[in-house]
């Protein structure tokens, strides 16, 4: 399984994943990608990427898909079975309609035949970077989320739920058997814990947790 290396900073180098059987190939990107001040990792199979500590930075996945015992598209599947989801560009030397439909239906950032134009390439790597570091940044967002909320009493949570689901202050105070007030206060509280201003931030911040049941 693979391995995470330590963590990096926020703003750590991406760093670009090269699988392909052909070290010719393996070689002509790595060119590519260092020429324009890329961090490259190659490796001759996904067996040697699945087996390899990868990085904990923005990565974006090049690989073959044909290659001996395991392609790309088994490949890109085992990643995710084990949780890792890279943005993906799979490179073939036999393209065809019914396989590049299956790699974009499958989330590949791009399908590209060999030989390919090497802007082409930079295009498709610079979109793949860009979409891992936006779900870098979303993950980092998400996970504040949940340390916030886990800051919350079991009371300011049932309001949160509340809120969440467009409740006026009465409204909880009836479901809950309490004051008003006593809800206006845990409302205040919550939403200063959670470091949030409005409710529209509020319902947001609740769509990335795994529950809102108030029991979270």
């Amino acid at each position: 399984m693979p391995r995470l290396a330590p963590a990096a900073p926020p703003d750590a180098q991406p760093v670009v994943l090269i699988v392909d059987d052909d070290p010719l190939v393996r070689g002509s990107l790595d060119s590519l990608f260092r020429s324009v001040d890329f961090s490259v990792r190659n490796y001759g199979s996904a067996q040697e990427l699945l087996d390899a500590p990868l990085p904990e930075t923005p990565c974006c996945l090049v690989v073959d898909v044909r290659m001996p015992h395991m392609g790309g598209f088994e490949c890109r599947d085992r990643l995710v079975e084990r949780g890792i989801d890279l943005p993906v560009i799979f490179l073939t030397g036999h393209g065809d309609i019914p396989m590049s439909v299956k790699a974009m239906k499958g989330g590949a950032v791009d399908f590209l035949t060999k030989p390919f134009r090497d802007q082409d390439m930079l295009d498709a790597v610079n979109a793949g970077l860009a979409r891992a570091a936006e779900r870098r940044s979303a993950a980092r967002e998400s996970d504040g989320v949940r340390q916030r909320f886990a800051t919350l009493t079991a009371r300011e949570r049932q309001v949160m739920e509340g809120v969440v689901r467009g409740l006026l202050n009465k409204q909880i105070a009836g479901e809950l058997g309490i004051a008003e007030i006593t809800v206006k206060l845990h409302r205040a509280s919550l939403m200063r814990k959670m470091g949030l201003r409005t409710v529209p931030d509020l319902v947001r911040a609740a769509s990335t947790l795994p529950s809102r049941d108030g029991n979270a």
